[in-house]
Parts: C-alpha cells; sequence; structure tokens
C-alpha cells in the first residue's frame, strides 16, 4: 500500500487520541463498516470489539507493518510534540542538551552509531535543527531553541579553535575525539547564512583497519583485474565518481595491500581521512603554497615507490601525475567523470597527450554507492516494464521491492549502502584506442564480459536488494 494523505471526511473519523491510543488509521468507510489499518501486533479480537462500540459500525481490521502505520500517523494526525519524537525515537540515549558541557561528545557519538558522514546544524526564521547524513541521505534528528543556537555555534567554535567574534566570514576548523580507544577527526565548516551562522561536521575515521579491499564491493573478476593492476611497479590507477561516491575509501584500501616494508608510500591528501602507520600522509594547505603541484614536485625528491593523490583537479596536477608515472612510479589517484572510459575523455581535455596517456595508464576504475533497501521493510510488487527506461524494457524479473520506511531505517526505506564498480585494464588494444582518441568502447567491453556501472546496478535490482528508483539514474546515462 502507498503512503498517503488521508482526506479530511476520512481523517475527522477519529481524534488524534483516539489515533495514538490505539495505532489505528482510517483507510475506507463504507455504509455500515469502517476498514482500519493497524499493526499486526495489535490486532486482536477484544480490540476489535472495543472498536466497534467507540464508533457504532463494525469494524474491518488490515493489518501493515508498525513502520508503515507509524509513518502515516506522523504524517496525518501530528502531535503537539511531534518535533520532540525526533529526539526519542530511535534511542533514548541521546537527550541534547546544549548547556551540558559533554553536549558536542554527546552529539558526535550519535551520529557515530548511526554510521552518518556529516553532521548540519542549521538555523532559519522560526526554527533550529540539526541532521544527520546517513547513507547518503540527510534525516532530521534534533530541533532546538533559537535561543539555544548561538551558545551551541560558540561551544563548536571554541573546540574547533576558530574565532568566536566573527560571524561574517566563513571559517573552518577541526575537533579531535576519543570513542572506544580510537580516534575520531571532525572537520569544521562554518557557513555565514540569512539567519545565523551555519556548520557542518565532517566525521573522518582515523582508523583504516576497517577497511579492506575484499569488503568493498567488486566482484570476483573485477578484484582479479584491479589487484593485477596495482601489482604493477609503475603507471597510473585512476579511480573516477561524484563526491561521496566512496573513491577515497578504496584508495586506502589499495593502500593497505601495497604497504610493505620495501615501499615508500607519500600521500597528499585533503583531508586526510584515515591514519595508515607506514605512509607518509601530507596535508594539502593551499593558503601557504601547499598545493597537489607542489607537493608532487617535493615528492619526487623524496625517493617515493608509490604516490597517491588525493584528486586530479587541473591541468597542472595531472600533467605532474604523468611525470611522475612516467619516472617509475606508482601513482594513485581520483577524478570527477561519469564512466571510467571517460577518465580518457577528460585528461585529453586537460591537455595530456594521448599517446603519453596510452603509455603509463594501468587502470581506470568508476564507481558509485547504491543505497540498500531495508530488509525490515522493502515491499514486492509486480514489475511495471513501463517504469524502465526504452533501453532496458527487457529487464528480467517479474517482481521488485520498493522502499517503504519503518523506524528501522528512520523512515528512508533504506539502510546501508554498497559500491558498483566499472573497472577497466588497459590491454595494448585499449592503449591504441587512448591514441586514436576513441570516444566509446562498449563493444570491447561487451566481449570481454567487463561489466558496466548500469550492468552492475541492474543486478542489485534483480536480487532484490535496491529499488528501482535508487539504479534509474544509471540507467538513462546508457541511453
Amino acid at each position: 500500500m502507498e503512503l498517503t494523505k488521508l482526506n479530511n471526511d476520512l481523517k475527522n473519523l477519529i481524534t488524534i487520541d483516539q489515533a495514538w491510543y490505539y495505532g489505528i488509521v482510517p483507510h475506507k468507510q463504507e455504509a455500515n463498516s469502517l476498514h482500519i489499518l493497524i499493526s499486526e501486533q495489535k490486532n486482536t479480537a477484544e480490540l476489535k470489539n472495543e472498536l466497534e462500540i467507540i464508533f457504532g459500525k463494525k469494524i474491518i481490521l488490515q493489518n501493515e507493518s508498525a513502520g508503515f502505520v507509524e509513518q502515516l500517523l506522523l504524517s496525518n494526525y501530528p502531535k503537539a510534540n511531534q518535533d520532540e519524537r525526533l529526539n526519542t525515537s530511535t534511542n533514548e540515549t541521546y537527550r541534547l542538551n546544549v548547556n551540558d558541557n559533554n553536549f558536542l561528545e554527546t552529539l558526535v557519538k550519535e551520529a557515530k552509531d548511526l554510521r552518518s558522514s556529516d553532521i548540519h546544524i542549521e538555523t532559519y526564521s522560526e526554527k533550529c535543527r540539526i541532521r544527520f547524513r546517513v547513507d547518503g541521505v540527510l534525516i532530521d534528528r534534533h530541533k532546538l531553541n533559537k535561543a539555544e543556537y548561538p551558545t551551541l555555534i560558540n561551544k563548536i567554535k571554541i573546540a574547533a579553535s576558530c574565532d568566536i567574534a566573527e560571524k561574517r566570514m566563513p571559517q573552518d576548523g577541526r575537533i579531535r575525539f576519543k570513542f572506544n580507544n580510537s580516534n575520531l577527526d571532525i572537520r569544521v565548516s562554518i557557513l555565514p547564512t540569512l539567519y545565523g551562522e551555519k556548520i557542518v561536521l565532517r566525521l573522518l575515521g582515523s582508523d583504516a583497519s576497517h577497511i579492506n579491499i575484499e569488503s568493498l564491493g567488486f566482484n570476483k573478476d573485477e578484484i582479479a583485474r584491479y589487484e593485477l593492476a596495482v601489482k604493477k611497479p609503475n603507471g597510473i590507477i585512476l579511480i573516477s565518481g561524484p563526491t561521496g561516491s566512496g573513491k577515497t575509501t578504496t584508495l586506502y584500501a589499495t593502500l593497505k595491500v601495497i604497504n610493505k616494508p620495501t615501499n615508500n608510500i607519500l600521500t597528499i591528501e585533503d583531508p586526510i581521512e584515515y591514519t595508515l602507520d607506514g605512509v607518509n600522509q601530507v596535508q594539502l594547505k593551499e593558503d601557504i603554497g601547499l598545493t597537489y603541484t607542489e607537493a608532487l614536485r617535493t615528492f619526487l625528491r623524496q625517493d617515493p615507490d608509490i604516490i597517491m593523490l588525493g584528486e586530479i583537479r587541473d591541468a597542472q596536477t595531472a600533467q605532474m601525475a604523468i611525470r611522475a608515472a612516467l619516472t617509475g612510479h606508482l601513482v594513485l589517484s581520483t577524478i570527477h567523470t561519469n564512466s571510467a572510459w571517460g577518465t580518457i575523455s577528460r585528461l585529453v581535455d586537460m591537455g595530456i597527450a594521448p599517446y603519453l596517456l596510452a603509455s603509463v595508464l594501468n587502470l581506470s576504475v568508476a564507481q558509485r554507492l547504491i543505497r540498500l533497501l531495508c530488509p525490515h521493510c522493502k515491499k514486492q510488487e509486480a514489475l511495471d516494464k513501463k517504469e524502465l527506461p526504452d533501453n532496458f524494457k527487457t529487464i528480467n524479473a517479474a517482481t521488485h521491492y520498493l522502499a517503504k520506511g519503518c523506524q528501522q531505517c528512520y523512515y528512508t526505506g533504506y539502510k546501508g549502502r554498497k559500491a558498483i564498480y566499472e573497472v577497466i585494464n588497459i590491454t595494448n588494444e585499449l592503449s591504441e584506442q587512448i591514441k586514436l582518441n576513441v570516444t566509446s568502447i562498449d563493444p570491447y567491453l561487451k566481449s570481454n564480459k567487463i561489466d558496466k556501472l548500469s550492468e552492475n546496478a541492474i543486478k542489485l535490482f534483480i536480487a532484490g536488494d535496491t529499488s528501482l528508483e535508487e539504479i534509474y539514474p544509471y540507467l538513462i546515462n546508457e541511453i
């Protein structure tokens, strides 16, 4: 059943107090009967008799998941204290008190336990709120009084060593916490807005011990191609994708594989998201002239075996990376493109000669993060092929799953993410294609059984792990 807003006639059949006390939502009214949605756990003969006495007509109870009924209640029968439910609906442990000296630690611990990547603290004309980014999507967690907001901002500024008197200009800072013997670095960004300063806290897990290349999402063939490329002593490995697609995590997992006592590994990053023992990591500081290009220039005088660049942003950095690879080093980096082969065109546009690129590029990878459906509330339905893009009407699936939303997934319908990849080894044949500046290699990918991003997305969809809505952007890119 789709989540809907009730019309006023149906909604007014019961009061807010009745709806929440019994956990019921009216669904359909007939002459002598009333159909009511209720969670299966509450559906009893005694309750049915009680409701028939209250409403004076036959009651037909229809079972739905507890989370679905609660979401209907939230949508159609909002209570005066509904905003406060955000603080307690998922975990009674977390109660935000801005005047508490440990409030920031409590907030960060909550975000960490929910696997959040960012905390957004923002103010508007009438309200202030705190949102967490979980699985790539922002969800409301706390509401704040306007009077408390300046106190909260100042406490964060002090913790991040920022200027509390400066309210007109953006500021950046860092905070470090220690939880359960592990360090957590937080990057603080402060932005002046119309109604006050907005703060975003980026949580950077400093321990990379939990990152393993086998658990990232590569299939058997992809990981074999990937590991073959990283074993080469020189050349370039590029990972492409938008911000937040997991590129840096893949790079760290790669560094763990090749981090040996016999290798001198240097990295230049912005920011340093994880620390790796045995790897020399440098934080980018453009304000004092420590840019990617300048760091690379110095790296080449540091007798490196392996160099990791956080990102190839411009032509000068790209040229330095090519130079490093040509002089016998293995270079790993990220770049923003839509596909693995699109990386070639991007570098050529930056002024890299195709014949140079063909000689140094070992591997091009594109990756994305796909949200996985919450196993507690996903609902199976027949698949209408009309909903698919024209190129994919032949997807071999009779049914699919919809994201519904429940308390377990904070009513998003999704829980967790999985990386999908497009992994292209640059063979002699592809090197010739690069020299000719060929823009599409679909026949080569098909004949060599190399899955594109869209094909890996479809596999997750057919397996029932994700929704059509989630993979649709990757399908229309193929049209």
